[in-house]
């Protein structure tokens, strides 16, 4: 699975921005994909997530209300659609994917991750 980002750019405060993930290569095994983002001086956390398959999401209360993650199954895309942007969700913002390969006896877990896109918001 190889994974691209792209929407990253400078915003003001309270202005919106939409990142794109778009995802290649044995897409159907993708279990998860979510947005993790690491400001400067900071761990990397998790933003929000989609279950490729009941669509169910997840989000960081921080960004609960704000952020809307999405995701094209055609096009194999993933959105995250960030509104009422704050200084404080200045970060790069990287997508990823998660793989379960399950058989009878055991199953593995693999994570994918895409080079990041930075999101700058000015005060």
């Amino acid at each position: 699975v190889q994974l691209v980002e792209s929407g990253g750019d400078l915003v003001q405060a309270g202005g919106s921005l939409r990142l794109s993930c778009a995802a290649s290569g044995r897409t159907s095994d993708i279990n998860t994909m979510g947005w993790y983002r690491q400001a400067p001086g900071k761990q990397r956390e998790l933003v929000a997530t989609i279950n490729t398959g009941t669509g169910s999401t997840n989000f960081v209360d921080s960004v609960k209300g704000r952020f809307v993650i999405s995701r094209d199954g055609a096009e194999n895309t993933m959105y995250l659609e960030m509104n009422s942007l704050k200084p404080e969700d200045t970060a790069v913002y990287y997508c990823y994917a998660e793989v379960i390969i399950a058989t009878i006896e055991s199953s593995t877990r693999f994570e994918y991750w895409g080079q990041g896109t930075l999101v700058t918001v000015s005060e």
